[in-house]
């Protein structure tokens, strides 16, 4: 047997004992791929659900519709409650990747019809940015190729078992996949619980730091590291707090600021309050952000 028979050998495998864990998300804008978790329970990406209601197709053809029990939107994950009927769970894998490991990814975009697909881990601890241009780090490369639509589906090795979630395309025949670690299975277990992440907002928006560094010499200002407050949402934490446009970040938390990944990391790690320090002018200031509802407010 060559090693093109072992791989068609391993796809027709594949494709027989997990393609039926693996689900199409949506049917006409924003399609996906999602695998089956348990009884009653899909993974996908967060990009694939647009609404709170989604329509799930198994690979017997059969559809139901699912409610999204909790969303990361900046992780980029999703659970859905749906009716799973006898679609089987995937086994996750228990070994970590290396480059050089042979992958099978698999999907179902939008439910129309399962794809299997081989290539190699090509890279670990890759980084790429989410729907909301929040870092994800620890990633998964490969050289599985995907359709459009394959978003959310699983990648295998050669046992079935799950080693990642496919979720970014690179090009150039990359793909980045969310690895099935231990902090996957417990960030994935809260969402099941409907504890969606929602990291706070300030409502501002930003200017890139060597940006402000530029804006800030052309009106005479010392230069600085930080960000620039382009423009304050009304009745946005930030207005309330007080903050203004042409303020200047320069630590969070008492962390200095020097890109918008700083800041992230910062708010999600915030509970009810931060503390920023910023530049306005020459003048510094410390003010103190609360993120629960005005008063009045519902």
């Amino acid at each position: 047997m060559t090693i093109f028979d072992e791989i068609q050998a391993s796809i027709g495998r594949l494709a027989e004992e997990a393609g039926s864990s693996v689900v199409g998300i949506g049917q006409r804008w924003g399609v996906g791929s999602g695998i089956v978790l348990s009884e009653g329970r899909v993974l996908t990406n967060a990009h694939n659900v647009r609404r709170s209601q989604v329509t799930v197709t198994f690979a017997d053809g059969r559809t139901a519709e699912g409610t999204v029990a909790g969303h990361d939107i900046d992780g980029d994950l999703a659970v859905i409650e749906t009716d799973t009927g006898q679609a089987p769970a995937l086994q996750w894998a228990t070994g970590t990747s290396a480059i050089g490991l042979p992958v099978f990814a698999l999907s179902n975009p939008g439910g129309r019809g399962l794809r299997v697909t081989f290539g190699t881990v090509s890279g670990i601890d890759r980084t790429f940015r989410g729907p909301r241009g929040v870092r994800i780090t620890g990633s998964l490369e490969h050289t599985a190729p995907l359709l459009p639509g394959s978003s959310g589906g699983p990648v295998l090795d050669a046992s079935g078992h799950l080693l990642g979630i496919n979720t970014n395309r690179l090009g150039e025949g990359f793909y980045l996949a969310i690895p099935a670690d231990d902090g996957l299975r417990g960030r994935i277990d809260a969402l099941g619980r409907g504890e969606s992440v929602r990291p706070p907002q300030l409502g501002v928006t930003l200017t890139p730091g060597h940006v402000a560094r530029r804006m800030r010499r052309a009106v005479g200002l010392p230069d600085a590291e930080g960000l620039l407050i382009r423009d304050v949402a009304e009745d946005s934490p930030a207005a309330r707090a007080g903050l203004a446009r042409g303020d200047l970040i320069v630590s969070v938390a008492g962390q200095p600021v020097r890109s918008a990944d700083d800041l992230a990391s910062a708010l999600r790690a915030a509970a009810g309050s931060i503390e920023l320090t910023v530049l306005r002018g020459t003048d510094e200031r410390t003010i103190q952000v609360g993120f629960g509802q005005p008063e009045g407010s519902a």
